[in-house]
């Protein structure tokens, strides 16, 4: 079964979302969602590791088509990416700003690959997730 650090793809997708005319930098967003956790009291993990998942889960992400490459006419640079609407689904699925987002983030949890394309459409398709 392969799991998934929640919070640091929803950071991602949240970074996505927000990035037009920026390049996008999973390894930074890393450190700050560390910091954050950190500041929070929270145990933030090996710093270096998490850097090298953002990284993968950048790859990952849009490798599986929930990310693509920002269009040079929405401020598109190479580096950048918008979410499609398998990746909006996946973060309004896990959103920690939503109440109640620790259901779903489970039933991903209990997916052998939650992030496999056929699966997380079959997954986002069923209204009982959210």
């Amino acid at each position: 079964m392969t799991t998934y650090n929640w919070d640091l793809i929803e950071r991602l997708l949240h970074e996505v979302q927000n990035g037009a005319g920026q390049r996008f930098t999973p390894r930074p967003y890393a450190e700050q969602l560390a910091a954050t956790k950190a500041a929070e009291g929270e145990p933030t993990g090996n710093l270096d590791d998490l850097k090298v998942t953002a990284t993968e889960y950048e790859k990952l992400l849009l490798d599986r088509g929930f990310i693509e490459t920002r269009p040079e006419e929405e401020g598109g640079n190479g580096a950048n990416f918008v979410l499609t609407l398998r990746g909006s689904s996946l973060l309004s699925l896990i959103d920690s700003s939503i109440p109640g987002n620790d259901h779903p983030r489970q039933v991903l949890d209990e997916q052998v690959d939650a992030l496999a394309p056929e699966t997380f459409d079959e997954l986002a398709s069923k209204g009982q997730i959210a």
